[in-house]
């Protein structure tokens, strides 16, 4: 099996090797083998970073993310992973609730125009129209 040197799969996967090196030491990613005193991974490492990459976008926390791949080599991760996914879909809901606010206030002002924030009705501690 083709292995890839730790700078090597650093660039496939568009992280920095230190990050790769933490990942190994709190347990995302078994330890390396030794090739000339270098870290070497086996290719198919990629996918494995890419799940991780892909439960970070998700707002996995990496402990959260550590419990998935144990549970992985286990009988029961498809449904430890469901159950994970559907505990942290109402988070996922209220962060696009939050965001959908913050967007709708920057679109306010854009709206506003008046670009004074000295002036601004909509950052008076009364609101617009006071």
């Amino acid at each position: 099996m083709r292995q890839l040197g730790i700078g090597e799969l650093a660039r496939q996967v568009g992280m920095r090797p230190s990050a790769l090196r933490y990942y190994e030491s709190v347990g995302l990613l078994p330890a390396a083998e030794r090739a000339a005193g270098r870290r070497v991974y086996p290719a198919g490492i990629v996918r494995r970073i890419a799940l991780i990459k892909m439960a970070q976008r998700a707002g996995f926390t990496l402990a959260e993310i550590r419990g998935l791949l144990d549970a992985d080599a286990e009988r029961g991760a498809t449904r430890q992973w469901r159950a994970l996914a559907e505990s942290k879909l109402p988070e996922l809901d209220r962060f696009i609730e939050q965001t959908q606010i913050l967007r709708d206030a920057v679109a306010d002002c854009l709206a506003c125009g008046c670009m004074n924030f000295e002036k601004c009705e909509l950052l008076s501690a009364d609101g617009p129209g006071s």
